[in-house]
């Protein structure tokens, strides 16, 4: 067990800074996942913790103590990497117990150690098979079983399910969580899926540009996200970015966007006839029986321009005003492109933005 403490850590290639002056506090038994595009200097940082890249500035530390100079293999952290990196040779148990014998461990230990990580895993029934006999998900589980047996601080996961087919990415989700629930390891996990981000993180680190954009639980970054960037890049579908303005009258708050005015409950930092940019959630936009709970003013009229039906929801992109919208509705719509349909704007959980700066306005 573990807490991990980055301070002020950034890297340079040459000239170029691909992370920027990083502060993050993780805390023992904690799932963060470090999650953004690609480039955004996510797996480098999780290289510098393994000792795997060097840093060019700052502090990292593992349990209080100072690791910048320390080997990698002397960090008590295992990583488990995007390619499995198995010995092609070997029997799955030669594999998850390589580094065992490296260390020199009894063989009765081996045997325990490798045997527990099995059951675990689900793996006991393939032990002898050479990875070439396994799926993509069961040599991703003897990646994770080889990590497990040395029983580390830490567990490092540099988008280890990235090389798997939908369905098997989303039982692996499951078998990850799982594993820490029974485990209780401080992992750090790097994706660029949000979706695995959601599911698995206890809490959340958006980066961009090598930068931290905000730090928190999933619910935290999905209903109050700190910036334009994390609005957008945290949602599937993204969230609607609509410019706006706000005015402030005896009669209440009110916020004008595609030519269409609403009121509503602005937060004390907008002033009358700012411009912002209003952020609206797809899954915030409702129709049918849902138009019911919400006020008369906040409906309009949205035409249809593409409809598609995923399971049990429908994403409807419509034209408001000049503007195109993405709608997550409940049900199956069989909307045709041209209809008008009538739809609901839920601007209680209404987002915005400071168009130049990019930030939430609280």
């Amino acid at each position: 067990m573990a807490q991990v403490e980055l301070v002020d850590v950034c890297k340079r290639f040459g000239a170029t800074e691909v992370v920027h002056d990083a502060n993050l506090s993780i805390d023992d038994n904690e799932f963060i996942v470090l999650v953004g595009p690609s480039g955004c200097g996510k797996s480098t940082i999780l290289r510098m913790i393994a000792g795997l890249e060097t840093i060019s500035g700052g502090e990292i530390k593992i349990n209080g103590r100072r690791v910048n100079e320390v080997m990698p293999k002397d960090r008590d952290v295992a990583m488990v990497f995007q390619n499995y990196a198995l010995y092609p040779h070997m029997s799955v148990f030669e594999n998850m117990a390589f580094s065992l014998r490296m260390a020199r461990l009894g063989k009765d230990e081996i045997h325990r150690k490798v045997n527990k990580a099995a059951d675990i895993l689900e793996l006991t029934p393939y032990l002898q098979r050479k990875p070439a006999a396994l799926s993509g998900g069961q040599r991703q589980r003897v990646a994770m079983g080889r990590a497990i047996v040395r029983s580390p601080s830490v567990f490092l996961f540099d988008e280890p399910l990235s090389n798997l087919d939908a369905q098997l990415r989303t039982q692996m989700r499951m078998e990850l969580k799982k594993m820490h629930l029974k485990m209780k390891t401080t992992t750090i996990y790097v994706t660029h899926d949000q979706i695995e981000a959601m599911t698995l993180a206890d809490r959340i680190v958006i980066l961009k540009d090598g930068m931290v954009q905000q730090v928190g639980t999933p619910v935290e970054v999905y209903e109050k996200p700190d910036n334009r960037f994390v609005a957008g890049f945290i949602g599937n579908p993204p969230t609607n970015l609509l410019p706006a303005v706000v005015s402030r009258g005896s009669d209440g708050d009110e916020i004008s966007f595609c030519g269409v005015t609403f009121p509503v409950t602005l937060p004390a930092g907008c002033k009358d006839q700012d411009q912002v940019l209003a952020g609206i959630r797809p899954d915030s936009i409702k129709r049918d029986g849902a138009l019911a709970a919400l006020p008369e003013q906040w409906l309009i009229d949205g035409k249809v321009v593409v409809s598609e039906i995923v399971g049990s929801q429908s994403l409807l992109e419509f034209t408001m005003g000049e503007a195109s919208v993405i709608a997550e509705l409940e049900g199956r719509v069989p909307a045709a492109p041209g209809q008008t349909m009538k739809l609901g704007l839920n601007l209680e959980n209404l987002l915005l933005f400071d168009p130049e700066t990019e930030q939430a306005i609280r």
